[in-house]
């Protein structure tokens, strides 16, 4: 009980002190970026299968809307170079930690018994806990291919699984933080120093 109270604490004092998802990005190097000015949404965008437009949807849209305009591309509904489109979802996630070591006393120093209940090093420590995560893809849209895509990821609480616009916005400017290009320009841009 004793170890798990311990890891309740620690979890909560490293979220508070978290700086953002963790992000993954890859994008296809043969693709000719400095072609790339305009963009439009996706049909139908990921976070739209149920046949309807949802609250996150448009909440992404205005979060990777304005990150595409900030690096200089267009919105092009009609003829665009780049379709985006994005996914979010929530998985439960479990974490096992195993246990510090056999029953030999504490870090093992201790080569005698110790009472029935102390069970703070001897058993697995198993944590629950809820994983958000938004994808972020940009399509060539004339060769119908992914050249670049972002992945963010972090554990979410039931205060903050709603994905409200300031969550979302934490996650889309993560990912795009970790975006070289600027539009009409196939140079990457080293990211910035962390």
């Amino acid at each position: 009980m004793l170890r798990r109270l311990f890891a309740v604490a620690l979890l909560g004092m490293l979220s508070a002190c978290a700086v953002g998802p963790e992000v993954r990005v890859d994008y296809d190097r043969s693709a000719d970026f400095a072609r790339y000015r305009t963009f439009a949404w996706a049909d139908p965008l990921g976070t739209d299968r149920a046949g309807y437009t949802t609250i996150t949807t448009e909440r992404l849209k205005s979060a990777v809307g304005s990150q595409m305009l900030a690096r200089g591309y267009t919105f092009s509904p009609t003829n665009p170079d780049l379709l985006v489109n994005f996914h979010g979802r929530f998985q439960e996630r479990v974490q096992v930690t195993p246990p510090l070591g056999p029953p030999l006393g504490y870090y093992g120093y201790r080569a005698y018994g110790v009472w029935p209940g102390y069970s703070f090093a001897y058993a697995p420590f198993v944590d629950q806990y809820t994983e958000g995560t938004i994808n972020v893809d940009l399509v060539d849209r004339r060769l119908n291919m992914l050249v670049w895509e972002g992945v963010a990821m972090a554990p979410v609480t039931n205060s903050n699984i709603g994905l409200s616009q300031e969550r979302i916005d934490t996650f889309v400017n993560a990912i795009f933080a970790r975006y070289p290009f600027r539009a009409g320009s196939g140079v990457p841009v080293p990211p910035p120093a962390r």
